[in-house]
């Protein structure tokens, strides 16, 4: 909020990935979906909030706009922009955190295969294991009915994609590497990342140029640490939750 004309938000800075326009439709949003400002009820006018954020006027106006063509706020001229509506909750996307519930829920997903040429090897950390001798590259969209709503780029090990290729280029590829006889996986981490669309991803998703994203990467060892997978796909920020429980009601 801004008080007595001082900023006392601040928004991060340039080395940010996300335009801080962005960002000021992410916080007003989220006043108004906790009831700062109500359905009916004037915001704050695009002076004070030039003040708060410390920005150009050009960004508050950006900002204000992208609400205004969700839905959320319109404006009137001279009288000021007022609420519409209240965000949703239509983040339908549960991302697990177990790899029971991982493969459980993307079990009987229907990949779209996509015919890019990606990296002969995926990157790999030091602490990820490692890199086998070859990989095959896969690449993918993720629908929801009709709307895509992740984009996954995947490395087999390929002497583990050899063992079942027509399942790898018909079915999520996770999966069928946890289907396979005879694969003693030892370990899977999965790390999640906020991040931003870029153009590739931007275009396949069908969103906006930088608009806010999930990133998922998941990777797979066998017993020597050899990196058997690794899937890095990126999810539309605006349908993605994240729920871990922290403590579990007993008997539950």
């Amino acid at each position: 909020m801004a008080i007595g004309g001082r900023k006392i938000f601040t928004l991060q800075g340039s080395e940010s990935r996300v335009p801080r326009y962005l960002q000021v439709a992410s916080v007003l949003s989220r006043r108004i979906r906790d009831g700062y400002w109500a359905v009916g009820e004037k915001i704050a006018t695009l002076e004070e909030l030039e003040r708060e954020f410390g920005v150009a006027r050009v960004t508050v106006r950006q900002a204000v706009d992208l609400l205004q063509d969700e839905g959320l706020v319109k404006s009137f001229q001279g009288r000021g922009t007022f609420v519409t509506r209240a965000p949703g909750n239509d983040r339908w996307l549960q991302l697990a955190t177990d790899w029971d519930g991982l493969i459980s829920h993307i079990r009987n997903n229907v990949p779209q295969f996509l015919p890019f040429d990606g990296p002969a090897v995926p990157r790999l950390d030091e602490s990820d294991g490692i890199a086998a001798a070859a990989y095959k590259y896969l690449c993918s969209l993720q629908r929801r009915g009709t709307e895509p709503y992740g984009f996954a780029r995947v490395h087999i090990a390929q002497h583990i994609f050899e063992r079942a290729p027509d399942l790898f280029t018909s079915r999520v590829a996770l999966v069928v590497l946890a289907e396979l006889d005879g694969i003693a996986i030892s370990r899977a981490r999965q790390t999640f990342t906020i991040g931003a669309a870029d153009i590739e991803t931007a275009r396949h998703l069908d969103i906006a140029l930088n608009a806010p994203t999930a990133e998922a990467r998941c990777v797979v060892t066998d017993g020597d640490r050899t990196v058997l997978y690794v899937g890095e796909i990126t999810y539309r920020g605006d349908c993605v939750r994240l729920n871990i429980e922290l403590i579990e009601q007993a008997g539950a």
